[in-house]
């Protein structure tokens, strides 16, 4: 087990991504974690040790975002973005907002309490005395409770319902199931993101980055969605009534379904509703039929064909396909 002990807590501990370092430089892997006590470990190694399958304590107070996609072969830093098993974690005090963000596998041992809005994570019933335990919802759908039970919630053979009233992100990340997640209430972002395959139900509203990178998934909310929903992304379907922002930048793929009429970036562009969208958007917005004709469909615009105009030797125009 690697232990370390830090004087104040320190935002980022085994974040996967070293706070999105690929587009800010200003959390390196090879970074000192501050505030330590007669250690020198840096970013990198808590990653590291996770990713071998050993365990962590951190003997202190864990600030924000801890474990950020944690169990993730990140393909932004030259990986696979497959899932991959982790280790353990075990905070001897309490957790800032965020923990478990995009989390896929791996565990949380908690003597104190997490601040919400909560990541990708349920608690369970732990099995080493003093600790609370979390695990990654995409981990539990995948692999199954094991041993473990829900401590609240529940799940069945084709379901997972959320009705503990706690505001979760990243519910569903990378998840790859062929069941509903069904949320009875409003989530926090990034709902759906990555996930290849099952359904979420949000029966109340989301928020920023909702369905982004989904990539065959359905992600249905009852309520509002936040901005940058449906960025990049690559199959499957999202459905909601009203979005803040712009929605659809840089999709590849994929179908999303709005009440009201959204702002779009390119590539997405509305489209025609068709007959089996008007069936989805009836059974999963739990519409009457001439309501849901009135829903807006956008997907990626199709290329337009590029012609270039060639004059023959008799004076004739042909317009020839490039």
């Amino acid at each position: 087990m690697l232990k370390i002990k830090i004087l104040k807590p320190v935002d980022n501990l085994c974040d996967y991504t070293f706070n999105f370092c690929w587009n800010d430089s200003k959390l390196q892997p090879s970074d000192v974690i501050p505030f330590q006590e007669d250690t020198a470990i840096t970013y990198g190694d808590l990653v590291a040790a996770l990713k071998a399958g050993k365990d962590l304590r951190i003997d202190a107070n864990a600030g924000k975002r801890l474990a950020y996609s944690m169990g993730t072969d990140l393909k932004h830093l030259g990986g696979t973005g497959k899932v991959e098993t982790a280790g353990n974690i075990f905070v001897e005090g309490d957790i800032g907002p965020e923990a478990g963000m995009g989390m896929v596998s791996g565990s949380l041992y908690v003597k104190g309490d997490i601040e919400e809005p909560w990541g990708n994570i349920l608690e369970v019933t732990s099995d080493v005395e003093g600790y609370r335990k979390f695990r990654s919802i995409t981990d539990i759908l995948s692999n199954g409770l094991g041993h473990d039970t829900l401590k609240k919630n529940s799940l069945t053979e084709n379901t997972l319902i959320l009705n503990d009233g706690l505001l979760r992100g990243t519910i569903g990340a990378r998840c790859n199931w062929k069941g509903t997640i069904l949320v009875e209430g409003d989530v926090y972002n990034g709902t759906g993101a990555l996930m290849q395959q099952g359904t979420i139900v949000v029966k109340g509203d989301a928020g920023m980055n909702t369905g982004s990178h989904l990539d065959g998934g359905t992600v249905v909310v009852h309520g509002n969605v936040g901005e940058f929903s449906g960025a990049y992304m690559k199959d499957g379907r999202l459905a909601f009534i009203k979005a803040k922002g712009y929605v659809g930048a840089g999709m590849t793929g994929g179908h999303i379904y709005s009440k009201k009429k959204a702002s779009t970036s390119p590539p997405a562009a509305k489209a025609r509703l068709e007959k089996n969208d008007i069936e989805f958007v009836r059974k999963n917005m739990e519409t009457g039929r001439v309501e849901s004709m009135l829903y807006n469909k956008y997907e990626p615009e199709k290329e337009k064909e590029k012609f270039v105009t060639v004059h023959m030797r008799d004076g004739s125009i042909v317009m020839r396909k490039i």
